[in-house]
């Protein structure tokens, strides 16, 4: 048991100060003055802010990459790395190679992450289409694989399957059947590419079929003004929109936009909370020229993820409660486990996070184990040394 004594409470929702007890991993009380237990770990959290814990609902957790040859495939997530970005929760997925990976190791990876402390999901298919599987059907791995949520799909990219909108009709209905039977939210996401077409498919499946529009969840939408403009008129549809973190590699200026946008769409009436950010994290960041040559790439850090929600505060004026909602609760609903995750409630899993006075993350807590405490790293991968 972990007993968090007079913490800062953000649900997102402040509630303000309160003990929140912690026990077989989950949040079993919460209250003005809660009297420890025997064998009962005491932290004292007064003066620090306590918050749900991340969750990452893009991330490439066994390497991405491979655009520029095989040299160029992007390393697979180590545990310390999410820990160290508050990252309690993730979504695994594949990215344009689904050649050289698989559906299979990436549920592998998945499982092991699982066994070292954190929760995580997964989907089937990747950039292309036929989407890769491992029982052979997208139907049959949503419903028999415990942690798949849906599938991933490319569209207007360069790099995308070019799918016709029969295709992609027959995905996501195949798609949104799964995810009834097997008690999931049955999603498609899709990696946006630059291409005009933008989210033509999308809206034209919308309106031929009652497929509902919280099945699709668009991602990258900042390619373009024209597409994040795309993407609040399906949010307001009842989609959910996610926007890809901005990079805060030290070597460079932040780019400082998704305040702009989170504004603009605020102002345009869009239903904030079907927005959510995610890292894209240990997939490759690349620019091409004008003829579709690969000039540069990289790796894109998990950490873009806790940085941003930091920026958001410090940087670019938004309340704490609004900022968390898109890392938090926004994210959960989406993925439907709220409020199982992405709260801090009666009954919620412990995946929690305390927070100093100036945002730096003090402690983190998975699965209702301690993972990290006063800035110490106290659990790592399995192949992980000091």
């Amino acid at each position: 048991m972990i007993l968090l004594k007079q913490a800062d409470v953000y649900s997102p929702v402040h509630l303000g100060r309160k003990d929140v007890l912690v026990c077989g991993g989950r949040i079993e009380a919460m209250g003005d003055e809660i009297q420890p237990g025997n064998n009962c770990q005491v932290v004292d959290a007064a003066g620090k802010i306590l918050v749900p814990g991340l969750i990452d609902c893009h991330e490439h957790i066994t390497g991405g990459g491979g655009e520029g040859g095989f040299f160029t495939r992007t390393p697979e997530v180590c545990l310390s790395s999410l820990i160290r970005s508050g990252i309690t929760t993730v979504v695994g997925l594949l990215g344009t190679d689904d050649m050289t990976r698989s559906v299979e190791a990436l549920v592998a990876k998945a499982k092991a992450l699982e066994t070292e402390g954190i929760t995580t999901y997964t989907l089937c298919g990747a950039y292309g289409y036929p989407s890769p599987t491992i029982t052979g059907s997208v139907k049959k791995d949503i419903v028999y694989i415990d942690n798949m949520l849906g599938v991933k799909l490319a569209l207007s990219d360069h790099r995308a399957p070019n799918v016709t909108l029969e295709e992609l009709i027959r995905l996501a209905s195949d798609v949104r059947t799964a995810g009834m039977i097997g008690g999931k939210a049955g999603i498609v996401v899709l990696h946006m590419g630059s291409g005009e077409k933008r989210l033509d498919l999308v809206f034209e499946a919308l309106k031929q079929t009652n497929i509902p529009a919280k099945t699709f969840h668009p991602t990258h939408m900042t390619r373009s003004p024209e597409l994040f403009r795309e993407g609040m008129k399906l949010a307001k549809l009842g989609g959910y929109v996610d926007i890809t973190c901005e990079s805060f590699d030290e070597s460079k200026e932040r780019p400082g936009y998704i305040a702009g946008l989170l504004r603009e769409a605020k102002e345009a009436g869009v239903p904030m909370d079907h927005i959510t950010l995610s890292s894209d994290g240990q997939g490759s960041w690349s620019t091409y020229d004008a003829y579709g040559n690969l000039e540069k790439i990289g790796v894109t850090s998990v950490r873009n993820l806790y940085d941003q929600l930091v920026a958001l505060v410090k940087e670019d004026g938004f309340e704490l409660t609004e900022a968390l909602s898109y890392f938090t609760e926004n994210v959960a609903r989406s993925l439907e486990i709220y409020p199982k995750k992405g709260c801090i409630a009666e009954g919620t899993d412990g995946d929690l996070l305390l927070l100093k006075p100036d945002l730096s993350l003090d402690t983190v807590i998975a699965k209702g184990n301690i993972m990290m405490e006063g800035g110490t790293l106290l659990v790592r991968g399995a192949y992980e040394h000091d």
